[in-house]
């Protein structure tokens, strides 16, 4: 009955839209819509990976290569849903998958559209971004989907066991869910998805091939920032809304003990850039977006990355990392970026998305947990002042990294017989 009454919702929706569609200019939401689907089917059967954005992409990024390596033979096709993602699949993976295509919306008409286009051996899910009509789609047409590096979050959960009909019947249709801790997968299980399709792996983004940077590379990337080699830097990277004004408050009490202190700061979304600028300069801080530094040899306070794809290798310059989204109550983001560089990781107390990943970081000596603002300072002088303890500290946080590397091999060995 649940995909009746889904199929029926979306024609309500759409079909009186689609005489509309040949209208949108946004290129986009076009995509959306489908308008990017190439008429004729793909060659072969090819694997289709599915990620729905930045993060996603990212965890992508390891299983694409280890499949093109472990079978080259095969073609792999990505859909992405959002623009962000887009643009860093494109950056990463454009030359290693066949095709990269916008994931249209839900819709019945568009769901066999694409799905007859690529006609896939296997539909590879990552991490989150499950969408019933295609996955019930593929089922019927005796195409198996697996969830791969699959998170549950406190609030996903909540919702699933609220609408456990519901979920039980989506899971239904997905073959193996692969997830990333033993948490995930206590979630899947207690609101009843069949315990032998799930599984715990591990989390795949740790199998990424982190590139170090040597001092050449570092001198090099601080030019561009118009940061000094021997100036320090606190990077603070996903910023959100209510962030951004904590940081730079603290940062202006830190440059007051530390002068040679700068901040490169990255908001999640770029459009918060400006008034991220607007607000330093309100605070007397020199400050500058990534895309108007100029080829003179000034320097500035802060530095407001408002480009994508450049934040992973932003760490890489720092003495110190603050990541966004934990400060407020989204759940955190990736703490493997600063962490792979040897960076000490600092995190607010909003990290149920990443929760194992934080205990663990701790628990090496890699990372710490604040409750708030006035911590976040504490924390950031005290490391600041004391140089042996911080890298005593980004040590331990890139030895957290290499030591839970091999999640990638657990979702292979699965992977190899849909292949």
């Amino acid at each position: 009955m649940f995909f009746p009454v889904y199929h029926f919702l979306w024609t309500s929706a759409l079909l009186p839209l689609l005489p509309f569609a040949p209208l949108v200019k946004h290129r986009h939401l076009g995509k959306r819509l489908a308008s990017g689907i190439p008429p004729t089917a793909c060659e072969g059967r090819p694997v289709w990976i599915h990620a729905l954005s930045v993060g996603e992409v990212i965890s992508a990024i390891p299983l694409i290569r280890e499949i093109r390596e472990r079978r080259p033979d095969l073609e792999v096709v990505l859909t992405v849903t959002t623009r962000q993602g887009l643009e860093i699949a494109e950056k990463e993976l454009q030359a290693e998958v066949k095709e990269l295509l916008v994931m249209p919306l839900d819709f019945w008409l568009f769901t066999a559209r694409i799905s007859n286009h690529i006609r896939p051996r296997v539909f590879v899910i990552i991490e989150t971004d499950l969408w019933p009509g295609i996955i019930h789609y593929l089922n019927k047409k005796g195409i198996k989907t697996v969830l791969v590096n699959g998170r549950i979050s406190p609030r996903t959960f909540t919702s699933y066991k609220k609408y456990n009909l519901f979920t039980r019947e989506i899971f239904k249709h997905i073959d193996k869910c692969l997830m990333q801790t033993q948490i995930d997968t206590h979630r899947l299980r207690e609101v009843g998805i069949d315990s032998s399709k799930v599984r715990t792996v591990g989390n795949i983004k740790f199998d990424r091939d982190w590139v170090p940077m040597d001092q050449q590379q570092r001198n090099h990337l601080l030019e561009l920032l118009h940061i000094s080699p021997e100036d320090w830097v606190l990077a603070a990277g996903s910023i959100h809304e209510g962030e951004g004004e904590i940081l730079l408050d603290i940062f202006k009490k830190l440059q007051g003990l530390f002068p040679r202190l700068r901040l490169v700061l990255a908001p999640r979304k770029l459009e918060h850039s400006p008034d991220l600028l607007k607000r330093c300069r309100e605070k007397g801080l020199s400050s500058v977006l990534r895309t108007e530094l100029q080829a003179n040899h000034r320097t500035y306070d802060v530095v407001i990355i408002n480009t994508m794809g450049e934040l992973a290798r932003l760490y890489g310059v720092a003495k110190l990392s603050f990541v966004g989204g934990s400060l407020v109550p989204v759940g955190g983001h990736n703490l493997l970026e600063p962490a792979s560089f040897g960076i000490p990781v600092i995190f607010g107390p909003h990290v149920h998305n990443f929760l194992l990943m934080s205990e663990q970081l701790i628990e090496t000596g890699g990372g710490k947990k604040v409750r708030n603002a006035q911590e976040l300072f504490h924390v950031f002088r005290d490391l600041l002042a004391n140089q042996e303890k911080l890298s005593r500290m980004g040590e331990n946080a890139k030895a957290f990294v290499e030591m839970n590397r091999g999640a990638i091999g657990k979702v292979m060995e699965v992977l190899k017989s849909y292949l």
